[in-house]
């Protein structure tokens, strides 16, 4: 009876260990609730994941970056400075929808730069985008900034970008992707000034010429603020921008810093959807976003797939009686983010060198190149060198300069 208990026990033992061993190759990324997502490693551009990346979708107010960063690079051009008063113009609240974002911006009403740049990227406040857009082009001049905005996208390599207006308002021929907006990020994110106003939770407006009160301004953004809701906050998160209308659903640009590693995230076309109680909502561009986050963090680790001191392969060398063959190595290391489970053995190299090499070899010298890659995924190629000198034989290198004199047609 106590052989049977133990040989049942011993059976139950290893079903839950074959149950709970995954294998490296089981990983598996998630599936992100949006129309489209990016998740990127800030420092090396290695994409953790996309979803339809390039596929175009209305960005509705992450729009906004675009307009940020032409107006900071009107301040590094010295056209511009951020305490540099702006009077709002008529002309900048031409077209603007009545129940569209706002910061109760008045005709007449002079703010600076700066707190254009707030009232922008902290409530996403239509009428700053335009009255920034005729700073920087001039009153009535709307349109043509617009168009700057466009040469400027294209410019970074955005190919499926164009706008039509300054805040993101809907038309059918306003559209962007999440890798192109991505670009946007990436070249906004070195103004420490833009990040330091889109991680702000809120701003006080000074009065104005046009108001007795300050005005308080709070974040739509719910990873860094729990002021318009609750049981989003994210501790690692810095900012960025959020977006909405009916068409492009629910839009998240954000970025988020743990230890040494900053990821940056876009969500696009994302729900907010009503919850069992029928009361409660979900906003799935920040939970979505939380999940991409919480994936890069928790399942990626920068890792050293190729190190410079590793040797690779012999060659054979001919016309030296001093080696028969010469090692090579990496040209240097490859460092890559890779997931934690991932057992390195499982990685694919393709190592291109000739057959044979001919003496004299110096340290130093390309033989070949190797490329690491993983399901398709392309790692890194790198040169492969010669690891030492190896010297030819001067009686190896005129016999065979003999036979290849008495070979040719001619000679013979």
């Amino acid at each position: 009876m106590k052989k049977r208990r133990f040989f049942a026990l011993f059976l139950v033992l290893g079903l839950l260990v074959s149950l709970l061993s995954v294998p490296a190759s089981a990983f598996e990324e998630i599936d992100v609730d949006a129309r489209a997502a990016l998740l990127v490693e800030k420092e090396t551009g290695e994409i953790l994941y996309e979803k339809n990346a390039h596929e175009k979708n209305y960005p509705a107010s992450i729009t906004k970056l675009t307009v940020a960063l032409l107006v900071f690079e009107a301040i590094d051009a010295g056209q511009l400075s951020l305490d540099q008063p702006i009077t709002a113009h008529e002309s900048a609240f031409e077209g603007l929808s009545i129940y569209g974002s706002t910061a109760g911006i008045k005709v007449g009403e002079v703010l600076t730069v700066e707190q254009l740049l707030q009232c922008m990227l902290i409530v996403s406040a239509n009428e700053a985008c335009n009255i920034l857009a005729e700073a920087v082009c001039g009153e009535g001049n709307i349109s043509q900034f617009v168009q700057r905005m466009n040469e400027r996208a294209a410019a970074l390599g955005c190919e499926n970008t164009h706008y039509v207006n300054t805040s993101g308002l809907h038309d059918p021929d306003h559209y962007t992707t999440a890798w192109d907006i991505y670009l946007i990020t990436r070249a906004l994110m070195p103004y420490e000034k833009f990040m330091e106003i889109c991680n702000s939770k809120s701003y006080t407006v000074p009065a104005t010429n046009m108001t007795d009160k300050p005005r308080e301004l709070h974040s739509t953004n719910f990873l860094i603020s729990n002021w318009r809701a609750r049981g989003y906050v994210y501790r690692d998160a810095q900012g960025i921008k959020t977006g909405s209308t009916e068409e492009a659903g629910h839009c998240l640009v954000s970025s988020a810093v743990r230890g040494d590693r900053q990821l940056v995230s876009v969500v696009l076309g994302a729900e907010k959807i009503t919850l069992a109680d029928g009361k409660s909502t979900l906003t799935k561009s920040f939970s979505e976003t939380i999940r991409l986050f919480d994936y890069g963090f928790d399942s990626f680790s920068r890792r050293e797939v190729v190190s410079a001191d590793e040797l690779v392969r012999e060659v054979p060398v001919a016309l030296s009686s001093e080696a028969n063959y010469v090692v090579a190595h990496p040209a240097e290391s490859i460092t890559r983010m890779l997931p934690t489970e991932l057992d390195l053995s499982e990685l694919t190299r393709d190592i291109t060198l000739p057959d044979s090499v001919d003496a004299p070899i110096a340290a130093g010298d390309e033989l070949g190149e190797m490329t690491v890659s993983y399901n398709g995924t392309v790692y890194g190629t790198v040169k492969l060198l010669a690891l030492s000198d190896v010297s030819a034989s001067w009686l190896l290198v005129a016999r065979r300069d003999v036979a290849d004199f008495f070979s040719r047609t001619v000679v013979r």
